[in-house]
């Protein structure tokens, strides 16, 4: 069964597809060879990039990310220091601690490959890891995609491989396939959906709202008890994030752009007037002012910037878009009246359903769909969130999240040096404050709406595949090329 929270899954920055993902299946392939009695047979391991990944790869730190991840390491629970200096502390002696248990030979120029101008028919984000032992024989070799918010899935060594620019031949690429196995609820879920208009259906049929029908679903199969204490973790890692890049006192982001941090700065201004962060006092009206606008925009910068940074944050759902529904819920928490944890259950539930739509009938993979299936979808989710918690109806949810994706629609991916700084960063803070306004037209209607939002996910998905390479997370287009590096 799917569980609607694995949307939101606590791991570090900058990118869940290029630096969360490939962490999670390098600890699945060291995983596999410990289970099976090969790491001591291993003297070597390599690891080859392709697509996305190896374009992106150096400003993303999926090098690094892989490494940690073949040292044992899961992105929970990493130490983020760590991984950030990963390549340096291997290089010392060359080696690398393979599962944790046993240092091996490891050249960083040799046994790391980027694949620039290839990628896996299956999907633009492929990697393939390798084991050899003493004779240079191989052990052991899996093959591994990242498709987007975190989300890995496993492929096989003699899975074909394009250049990096010819479209997939039909029938091999994920998107041809019916993923709804890997995806749907199952038989487990009582209220099993794979479409907003089934969703809202059956909202209205059993009379629930869309949070108490992914509560029934979500404790089907655990307790409610596990269910609210990993939303409780979400919102305290989301709590968290804001504050440090709040207070951090980096003055630059690293990778060599020179972006500096603002959140700190700006948190100092907005905080002269009144320190929303330090107080737990709940406005009167829910009325938007500019000032709102102002802290919404903080809230987004700070964890985009701690994401950038390589810190600790949630996926919601990927890691480039990670600033929006944090930025949303903080502003549900400090300036909607009577805010309180039950709201915060609600948002994140329904937040999450739509999130699920997004990545089960289209992506929400930048390497697949640009950035509208990363910020849009993220916009989507955060605005059917807040709608929610203001006393939405299905329908207006629905309302408010189809406006949020279908002002993003044609959304493309171009960071520029391969960072998730320009124009990430800022596009959270643009999108945060689109969901609220999406949430201020739903709710001033009733409901009805001419575009659903299964429409909307679905011209997302053609725009994506229509979507030219360069515009999907390779920096070989757009901003990417016309920015210059200093």
């Amino acid at each position: 069964m799917f569980s609607v929270l694995d949307m939101f899954t606590i791991g570090v920055g900058p990118s869940s597809s290029h630096t969360v993902g490939p962490m999670v299946a390098a600890h699945a392939f060291a995983s596999s060879l410990q289970d099976d009695h090969l790491v001591d047979r291993t003297a070597r391991v390599k690891i080859t990039l392709y697509g996305s990944l190896a374009l992106t790869g150096l400003g993303h730190g999926t090098d690094r990310a892989a490494m940690a991840g073949l040292e044992g390491n899961l992105p929970a629970t990493v130490d983020t220091d760590h991984m950030m200096h990963i390549r340096e502390t291997c290089a010392l002696d060359d080696t690398l601690n393979l599962a944790g248990l046993r240092r091996i030979h490891f050249n960083y120029d040799r046994d790391v490959v980027f694949e620039q101008w290839k990628r896996m028919a299956a999907h633009p984000n492929g990697m393939r890891f390798q084991a050899f032992d003493a004779a240079a024989s191989l052990v052991d070799e899996q093959v591994w995609y990242s498709i987007g918010g975190g989300f890995v899935r496993k492929g096989a060594p003699e899975d074909p491989i394009i250049g990096i620019h010819e479209r997939p031949p039909e029938g091999t690429s994920f998107a041809d396939a019916d993923e709804s196995s890997s995806t749907d609820f199952g038989v487990e879920a009582p209220y099993p959906f794979s479409s907003c208009t089934e969703l809202v259906s059956l909202c209205r049929e059993h009379h629930l709202s869309i949070a108490e029908l992914v509560w029934a679903n979500e404790t089907a199969s655990r307790s409610g008890a596990q269910v609210r204490s990993d939303i409780d973790a979400i919102w305290r890692v989301m709590r968290a994030c804001v504050d440090h890049g709040c207070t951090s006192a980096e003055p630059t982001l690293p990778g060599g752009l020179d972006v500096p941090r603002r959140a700190p700065k700006m948190y100092r201004r907005l905080a002269l007037n009144s320190d929303v962060l330090r107080r737990d006092s709940r406005r009167k009206d829910a009325v938007l002012e500019s000032s709102d606008a102002a802290w919404v925009d903080l809230f987004a910068l700070a964890v985009s910037e701690e994401n950038a940074g390589g810190g600790r944050i949630v996926t919601a759902p990927t890691n480039g878009s990670a600033g929006i529904i944090p930025a949303v819920l903080h502003y549900y928490w400090h300036f909607v009246d009577n805010a309180n944890e039950q709201g915060v259950v609600t948002f994140l539930l329904t937040a999450g359903a739509i999130g699920y739509l997004f990545k089960r009938n289209a992506s929400i993979s930048g390497a697949e769909v640009g950035c509208q299936g990363e910020v849009g979808s993220a916009c989507s989710m955060a605005a059917a969130g807040l709608a929610a918690v203001m006393g939405g109806t299905p329908e207006q949810v629905e309302n408010a999240a189809e406006i949020g994706i279908e002002h993003n629609l044609g959304l493309t991916c171009d960071p520029v040096g391969g960072l998730v700084q320009i124009p990430c960063i800022e596009r959270n803070a643009m999108a945060a404050n689109t969901a609220i306004n999406a949430v201020r037209m739903a709710m001033l209607g009733d409901g009805s709406h001419i575009v659903t939002l299964d429409q909307a996910i679905e011209t997302m998905k053609q725009t994506g595949e229509d979507m030219m390479a360069k515009y999907k997370e390779t920096s070989k287009g757009g901003l990417a090329v016309n920015v210059v590096e200093c």
